[in-house]
């Protein structure tokens, strides 16, 4: 009896409990349906993204061109490969749709991809995966070539990823852009980097209501913003121009051993950088090297100590602060300052007793410290700063370093005269050379030309800028006299410099490099060799510089690079350089030729002079280079292009890059420049048929 009470007391315990609890439970609905937020939650907020789907839709990013339009950068298709190891996957034999053969296929994928055979069959051996990744980042080129092979089980993800077509051409300046986690591509250097806003544009997405299978629900409303594309940047950068600095950076490379280097062509009257190119480089689509090459752009973001470059502009200051008199003599040599300090010229002994265009004809030290005396430490340290020594020319690259231009003491100032115990950066020394093609007037330098739209519109436009008046066109008219003797007037080594088509002045500069410890290095190439040029000489249009940190060579290696890149700048622009009547008469206005029948084209121009090179066995001409009103020097070639079906290869021996490269073009035929100077051989034999989807190979020579 009293079992059977004590049961029915447990029992009533429990059944109030429950009751207890059911209550509670029914107080907490209510509370939870009737309330905003619960714990610090928005439950409607909640609900809402537990049951909406939303998908950003990536802009695609602009394009970073040459000046004509080709593309230095761009956006092309990507894609994963992905191997399915699931053999449930498969449901018919006959047609597996997983890996089957994993040896075979790990060992045709290791050619295509490039990637090790064992790593991939080791990732094809992974046990209770149902797929995984092989490589990312594959090309559009490569994934056909897998789809060929027909493997069952490999499949490919979509995506986009930043391609650079000419590899390491200008790299430091194109910068390199990259993919994220999530998609999205940003710039991390150069360019890419300085016009990210710009290039990558403005996302979108897609908001819709979505049932438990993720699909969206039917009758609902969907949310889009679309998404804006970025804008593309227009280089100063000119295709011809560009392929010859690079092909001078790799003859270097090739042929010589230094730390590093850099060449620039700009043009002088707008501030346009035509081209630029430093050594060592990297390939921008791997950046493999970019390790051992380092981060910073020579450009911009190198500082050192130019050498006598710098007496251009000391003695600049000389002759427009009225303390020059060219034809009065000193003692070369050697000279000792008040506190003892003894400067020497750079061969220790001097030339004897002779004047000041001499001196600088000769690079003397000497003559540079007695202007030097005569001019003060804040008059040369005032001059130099209006030449934007010692601050940022404001050029569009990130990193850009100012330099110091400090000197106190007169041995400060006068090794300031010469290019010692200050530094500089090359595009601060190409921004100062233009004012000896402006008459005094100094202008930006500058790579972006225009900002262009999805539509193709200009969106903003970029051109020459003055930032000072630096001189008087008496004193340049003067210093560009001086630089002429440099290169033409004393000495069988500069005269090196000089190319055979065009009228080249200049200064070299050899400087000593600091050592981390204090002082100079002391090693027989421890020393920055440097040339400064401007071409034509009448009329200056075009800048030249080089930079090369220990080079083992001198000078004559440093002109041989500068006579071939100006030599064939000068084709390249088109310069005619005429001074006289008797010259006048040997230039040509070219007229268009375009549809006109070859023989007739061929014949009046070998009436003229000119050297017509004709492009397959075509009854008419379908183009033409030069174009129609360049004018030309008589013997120049002009490349005719007629409309033949198949073009078989003119002997090319001893054609120009220029001319070659210009073959090349007007053909659509792509190519690979070994080496530079003038072709020696290539790839295609003279009279064979040539086939434009494979490079033609050009050895070049010295």
């Amino acid at each position: 009896m009293k079992r059977n009470n004590s049961l029915k007391f447990n029992l009533k315990i429990t059944m109030l409990l429950v009751s207890f609890l059911f209550v509670l439970i029914c107080v907490k609905l209510v509370y939870v349906s009737t309330s905003v937020e619960v714990d610090g939650i928005d439950l409607a907020a909640f609900a809402s993204n537990r049951n909406t789907e939303k998908r950003i839709t990536y802009a695609s990013r602009g394009s970073i061109c040459y000046s004509d339009g080709e593309a230095l950068a761009q956006d092309v298709n990507s894609y994963t490969v992905i191997a399915y190891l699931s053999e449930a996957r498969t449901t018919d034999e006959e047609n597996p749709q997983h890996v089957v053969d994993k040896e075979k296929t790990a060992k045709y994928l290791s050619e295509i991809l490039e990637s090790d055979e064992s790593q991939l069959l080791n990732l094809l051996n992974y046990e209770n995966r149902y797929q995984v990744e092989l490589k990312r980042g594959v090309t559009e080129l490569d994934k056909n070539k897998i789809l060929e092979l027909d493997l069952p089980g490999i499949d490919f993800a979509k995506g986009v990823k930043r391609y650079y077509p000419n590899k390491n051409y200008a790299s430091y300046v194109l910068g390199y852009a990259k993919s994220n986690d999530e998609g999205e591509i940003n710039g991390e250097m150069g360019l890419e980097l300085y016009f990210n806003d710009t290039l990558k544009g403005k996302n979108g997405y897609i908001e819709y209501q979505k049932d438990a299978k993720g699909y969206q629900i039917p009758n609902t409303p969907t949310i889009e913003e679309k998404s804006v594309s970025g804008k593309s940047l227009y280089l100063t950068l000119n295709k011809d121009i560009q392929h010859l600095l690079e092909n001078a950076m790799q003859g270097l490379k090739d042929h010589y051993t230094y730390d590093w280097a850099t060449l620039s062509v700009m043009n002088a009257k707008t501030g346009e950088i035509l081209g630029t190119a430093s050594s060592p480089n990297f390939d921008l689509n791997t950046r493999n090297d970019l390790e051992t090459s380092g981060y910073l752009n020579p450009l911009v973001s190198y500082q050192y100590e130019p050498g006598s470059v710098m007496k251009i502009f000391s003695f600049m200051d000389a002759i427009e602060s009225g303390k020059y008199d060219g034809t009065k003599t000193y003692e070369s040599g050697s000279i000792t300052l008040s506190d003892g300090t003894v400067i020497n010229d750079y061969n220790n002994k001097g030339w004897g007793i002779i004047d000041f265009d001499t001196g600088f004809a000769r690079s003397s030290n000497v003559a540079a410290t007695l202007l030097s005396k005569e001019l003060g430490a804040d008059n040369l340290r005032a001059f130099y700063d209006t030449l934007g020594f010692g601050r940022t020319t404001g050029i569009e690259l990130p990193n850009e370093y100012e330099g110091k231009i400090t000197f106190k003491y007169e041995s400060e100032v006068a090794t300031a005269s010469f290019g010692q115990g200050i530094t500089v950066t090359p595009i601060q020394m190409l921004q100062a050379l233009t004012t000896l093609a402006n008459d005094g007037v100094m202008v930006k330098p500058y790579l972006v030309s225009k900002i262009v739209n999805e539509e193709g519109n200009v969106v903003e436009e970029f051109g020459r800028q003055e930032v000072a008046k630096v001189a008087s066109k008496e004193t340049i008219s003067k210093m560009k006299d001086l630089m002429y003797k440099v290169v033409y007037g004393i000495g069988e080594s500069n005269k090196a410099f000089a190319p055979d088509n065009v009228t080249l002045i200049g200064k070299t500069g050899t400087a000593q490099i600091a050592s981390p410890k204090g002082g100079y290095l002391k090693g027989e190439y421890d020393y920055i060799k440097s040339f400064a040029g401007l071409f034509p000489y009448e009329d200056p249009q075009y800048i030249v510089y080089i930079a090369i940190k220990q080079l083992v060579g001198d000078t004559k290696d440093v002109a041989k690079v500068v006579h071939n890149v100006v030599e064939e700048s000068a084709k390249a622009l088109n310069i005619v350089e005429a001074k006289s009547d008797e010259d006048q008469s040997k230039i040509v206005a070219l007229s268009s030729f375009i549809s006109s029948q070859t023989v007739t084209t061929v014949e009046k121009l070998k009436m003229k002079g000119l050297e017509p090179i004709v492009i397959g066995d075509g009854k008419y001409i379908i183009n033409q280079y030069p174009l129609k009103n360049e004018e030309i020097l008589v013997g120049s070639k002009v490349f005719l292009l007629t409309n033949d079906v198949a073009y078989k290869m003119p002997d090319v021996g001893g054609w120009s890059t220029n001319e070659i490269v210009t073959f090349c073009n007007l053909l659509g035929l792509p190519y690979e420049l070994v080496d530079y100077g003038k072709v020696l051989t290539t790839s295609v034999a003279t009279g064979e048929i040539i086939d434009k989807t494979t490079p033609l190979v050009i050895t070049l020579a010295k």
